[in-house]
This record gives C-alpha cells, structure tokens and sequence, in this order.
C-alpha cells in the first residue's frame, strides 16, 4: 500500500491537507496544517472559490503562499474529473475507496457532512504521516481508459433492463394463462389470436400494455445488437494493439466469449497492475473473511468489497468453465472437492471462480495457459 510519502519532495515541509466532502448541492471542505484546521463551503464545481479558500487557508494558518497541497475525496457519483483538475493545478489527490473508511459501529451515531469531512481530514492526516491503513487510495483511469468501459457498463444495464421487461411481460401473461411461443419478435402478432386460460380473447386495456411493453422489449434488443456492432467496430479498427490483444487472447479459451474477455480486460486486466494473486481477488471481493475471536471460530462468506461488475461474472464464468473445460485441473480440482452436496457446489464455485480468476490473469500478463484448459480456435 503505497503512502503520501511517495511524495519525497514534501518530506519535511509544511503541507496543507484538505478534506473534500461532495454533494450535489454544496462542497464541504476542512483544511488543516501546523495543527490547526478550519472549514469552507462553496458551490459543486466553482473552482475559483476553490482556489480561493486554499490561499485564505494557507494565509490564516501561516503557511507560505508556495506550500504544497494535498487533498482527498471519496469515490462516488462525482467521478474523476475532480481529480484531474485538482492535478491541473498543483494539487496532489488521492480518492478514496468508501467503502474503507472506518465507521463507529454505536447504534447511532451523528452523521453530518461536517462531522463527516472533519473525519475524512482526520484518516488523510493519519495516512499522510505513514499508516498505510487509515485510507485506501483507488486507482484513477485514465480519459482514455474511462472511455473504454462505457460500451460493456451500458450493455449491462440494458441487458439487466431487458430482463426486468421480459419478466414483466411474462407476469402478466402468466395471470390470463397465456404462455407466447417464438421468438420475441412474433410476440405481439400472437395477442390478437392468443387466447386466455378460460378461452377468452385479451382484453383491450392489457393487449395495448402488453403491446407497449413487448415493443420496449425489442426496442431494448435492438440497442443491445448496437452497442455489440461498436464492440465489433472497435475491435476491428484495433486490429489487436494494445488491451484489445488482450480480448483476442482470452477469446481463445473455451468457454470465455466475446463480453466476459472484454468485461475482464476494461475492467482489470487492460490498465489495473496487482502484485500477487491476493491483490487481485480482493480488488473483485472474492476472498474470505473469517471470523475468530475467542472461543468463536466461523466462515463469513466472500468479502464482496471489489468490482460487483467482475465478481459477477467470475461467478457465471466458473460455471461456464465447468461446462467447457471439463478436463482442465481447475475443473477436476472442483469435482474431486465440491461436486458431492448442493451447499457444497455452492461455496465450492465461488473458490473455483476466484481461482479461474488468478488463472486468467496469469496468462494475460505472461500467456501462461490454465492447466489441460482446451481453445476454441487455432492459436
């Protein structure tokens, strides 16, 4: 875990730490330095009144007009642009994983965006002074990185929407005992045949909802063919440079297709580095917490602290490799140890998932192949 003292050009001068609590209707900020601290509020995005409550800082505390700044924010709705305009001028930003700051487990507790920001100055002081642990930096993509992980992001939360259409067309079928046949795309020439459980025709208030819905149905499978066709695109324009290398070469798996390599690499893979496996299955929350205090010793399940997009996936992914690779060790190490009970197969896929994970990593970073795992296409 890297600290602030990577920044060896501050060690012994005077720094002026700020804390920024967001919102979308006004900017909490504590700067503090020389052990003294005080708060500004401004407007979202005025950066002038920005500037300007770091040189009144700055001068009420007595540091000289030069002195270097570092800042911090929680990773949320906001984004990354702050931090990049914070770096356009001087200041050295960290964001921060939220989900790490610690919280007074009290029954209740005062929550304030005041008491908030003074907290979130306070892990900054303690994190720039040398314990790793106070805060958890997250690592900033860049413009062109960030741009990378619109396509599969927006495809999911259609594909999730399309979902919740379907289900819902179903439903009200399902209450009149109608099942429709086909597919989707002769669903609503089927309503003017189509027949209630009791050998009635639909009514005419639900055949018109359901005609609307089937449409927001197809309306939703054509953005998803459009957003896979500028998936294509992009591939094909890349002509395997840079991470797109990296979805060709996992495309090879069996088992592994187009999205699943495309989510690992924007997600993982293509920009993040991890120094060992462990780094790598706690960024997607698939590693253990244990629990052992005392006389009381248990297993509390996955952490669930990382990338959801990713551990989702992975999970999905494992029982595709199930099905594919059945000859691969990771397969073979699977049924040898979980296959026997329900509640084994699944504790036992979660391993296997984080397991797959670290595999497909190895061989992204020096091509090393999973074990008896077999390819799809020629290599």
């Amino acid at each position: 875990m890297r600290t602030a003292r990577e920044w060896e050009v501050y060690v012994g001068e005077v720094v002026l730490l700020v804390a920024l609590e967001l919102s979308s209707k006004v900017w909490r900020l504590v700067l503090g330095a020389n052990g003294r601290r005080r708060q500004a509020t401004l407007e979202p995005g005025d950066g002038a009144k920005f500037l300007d409550a770091l040189a009144r800082a700055k001068a009420k505390l007595g540091l000289p007009v030069d002195a270097p700044v570092v800042s911090c924010y929680e990773a949320g709705r906001d984004g990354f642009w702050i931090h990049r305009w914070l770096a356009q001028h001087g200041v050295h930003n960290v964001v921060i994983d939220s989900s790490s700051i610690e919280v007074d487990r009290r029954a209740r507790r005062v929550k304030t965006d005041r008491v908030d920001a003074d907290k979130l100055w306070s892990l900054l002081y303690r994190w720039y002074g040398g314990d790793a642990e106070a805060l958890r930096p997250v690592r900033v993509p860049s413009h062109e990185e960030e741009d990378l992980r619109v396509l599969h992001r927006e495809r999911q939360s259609v594909v999730k929407a399309r979902t919740t259409v379907g289900n819902r067309i179903k439903g009200l079928l399902a209450a009149q005992g109608v099942k429709l046949e086909g597919r989707c795309s002769t669903w609503r020439g089927q309503l003017a045949t189509v027949r209630t459980g009791d050998g009635r025709p639909l009514l005419p208030n639900l055949r018109t909802r359901l005609e609307r819905e089937i449409d927001d149905y197809l309306a939703k499978c054509a953005r998803i063919k459009a957003l896979e066709d500028a998936q294509a695109a992009q591939m094909k324009a890349a002509a395997g440079a840079g991470p797109f290398a990296l979805i060709e070469l996992l495309r090879t798996l069996r088992g592994v297709g187009m999205q699943s390599a495309w989510t690992l690499v924007f997600e993982l893979f293509g920009w993040r580095r991890y120094r060992n496996r462990r780094e790598l299955a706690a960024s997607v929350g698939l590693v253990s917490t244990p629990y052992d205090s005392g006389q009381s010793r248990r297993e509390q399940g996955l952490s669930k602290s990382g990338n959801r997009r990713v551990r989702t996936l992975m999970i999905e992914l494992a029982w595709s490799w199930l099905r594919y690779q059945p000859q691969s060790e990771l397969s073979q190490w699977w049924r040898a140890r979980f296959s026997g009970t329900q509640r084994g197969r699944k504790v036992g896929i979660a391993a296997l998932a984080r397991k797959l994970l670290i595999a497909l990593w190895r061989m992204s970073q020096n091509g090393e192949v999973p074990a008896g795992a077999r390819f799809s296409v020629a290599r």
